[in-house]
């Protein structure tokens, strides 16, 4: 404990690193106020009464990634998600459009028409699911059917698109002066917050079911106990990685000795991070969110039913998702075959592999083979909260840290936050927060 205090008093000691969080700390904070300034025209009443209406449907999912801003109908309502989306859509892109890829091979040109492109398509997703939201906001109502808009219309649909896309392109910018000026990644960091923010409302829920009896307080201290271990297997996980060893042949070069030297290439066991359950809810939740606009369709309940958090088909398609999509976004994020290209153009080489074609086949089953194992962990962390809602009785809200996006999102920001200070602290040779050096290479949030 001493040594943490000492590592944080380190901090405030650098100026560089102590006005680079002020920095970051500032900008999170116009970020959560954002998240609390209602759009005009909504009646305050009618939201609270309403509030929360979403939670298992694709507009709860929504709702966690822009931590709260949506159920409250602020102008930050659309969060970072559609610079999220545009740019999810510009690497799968790069898959199967020639310029795409072209632009992400020509360097720093092409990395910055790609944010350009990223940057419009933000504003074209923002003011369709702005246009989106304003419609759902006027079809709103309470049991009673006070209306959410009481002067609903044009000019209201007009103007919420207007708000809710500068909110989204502010806080593009916002996230964006964190990474230049701040610590970590601004985006990641911006949904960060936005998770966290509802786990103090989740602590007194829990603390309440003490005080009133309905939870022992030696059952509360084994579900904290719980979610040490939980957290610890994820950052175990996260951190996890087989190293293939990589030689290069020596090069004369004039006077200079190149090569000769052993490097690795470390594959992750969960390299598509938090994008698999993401891709799975999204799909999972289709069923509840259709239900909201067709209340009275026997078919629809019906698979309503089906796919409910309590329902063992819910749980066996939702891990089987994960499972395919990890696998699937895996594939897209890493290329065994240019890996083995640039190797063999640099005269690297595996050990006991021949160069090229063997050697792509190799890592592809070295990443296939961790690949598995790491799928299925991810599959049994995004059924926990389920479980712990259903069979230990904890808290919706608390539930969420227990697993799934949430839980994967605050371990991979925080390491990365972490590393970053870390890696301040050790230029200005002061002890970091990882002295053991345990804890290698840096880890981004989910990739995002």
């Amino acid at each position: 404990m001493s040594n943490i205090v000492k590592t944080v008093q380190n901090i405030f000691k650098i100026d560089e690193l102590r006005s680079r969080l002020l920095t970051t700390l500032l900008i999170l904070i116009v970020v959560r106020v954002g998240a609390h300034l209602t759009l005009p025209g909504i009646d305050m009443d009618v939201l609270k009464a309403t509030m929360g209406s979403d939670q298992n449907t694709l507009f709860g999912l929504f709702d966690m990634f822009v931590g709260g801003a949506f159920s409250q109908a602020a102008i930050f309502a659309l969060g970072i998600m559609p610079y999220i989306t545009a740019s999810i859509i510009m690497q799968l892109g790069g898959i199967v459009i020639p310029e795409i890829q072209k632009l992400q091979r020509s360097g720093e040109e092409g990395r910055r028409k790609i944010n350009q492109y990223t940057r419009i398509g933000t504003v074209f997703i923002s003011a369709m699911q702005g246009w989106a939201f304003s419609v759902k906001l006027l079809n709103t109502q309470t049991a009673s059917g006070a209306a959410l808009v009481p002067d609903g219309g044009l000019l209201f649909s007009i103007s919420t698109v207007a708000l809710l896309t500068a909110g989204t392109i502010f806080m593009m910018w916002l996230g964006e002066q964190i990474t230049e000026r701040g610590i970590g990644n601004g985006i990641s960091l911006i949904i960060f917050i936005g998770i966290i923010a509802r786990l103090p409302i989740a602590l007194i829920q829990e603390y309440k079911l003490i005080e009133v009896g309905s939870r022992l307080v030696i059952v509360e201290i084994i579900i904290f106990i719980l979610l040490g271990v939980i957290i610890a297997l994820v950052i175990l996980v996260t951190q996890g990685a087989r190293k293939i060893p990589v030689q290069y042949a020596k090069r004369v070069v004039g006077r200079k000795v190149f090569g000769g030297t052993t490097q690795y290439i470390p594959l992750r066991v969960n390299t598509a991070g938090v994008m698999p359950i993401i891709f799975a809810q999204a799909l999972i939740f289709i069923p509840n969110t259709i239900l909201q606009f067709f209340p009275n369709t026997p078919i629809v309940i019906e698979l309503a039913r089906m796919f409910s958090e309590r329902s063992f088909v819910y749980a066996l398609i939702y891990g089987l998702m994960i499972v395919f999509f990890t696998f699937f976004y895996t594939a897209i994020v890493f290329n065994p075959k240019e890996i083995a290209e640039n190797m063999k153009k640099q005269g690297g080489f595996i050990p006991g592999i021949r160069p090229g074609k063997p050697t792509a086949e190799y890592i592809d089953t070295v990443l296939t083979r961790i690949t598995l194992p790491g799928s299925i962990f991810l599959a049994i962390i995004a059924i926990l909260p389920t479980f712990m809602m259903h069979i230990l009785s904890v808290t919706s809200s608390f539930a969420s840290f227990f697993g799934g996006t949430s839980l994967l999102i605050v371990v991979g920001v925080a390491l990365d936050t972490l590393q970053q200070m870390e890696s301040y602290l050790l230029m200005r040779h002061y002890d970091g927060f990882m002295k053991s050096g345990k804890m290698k290479g840096r880890v981004g949030a989910g990739g995002f």
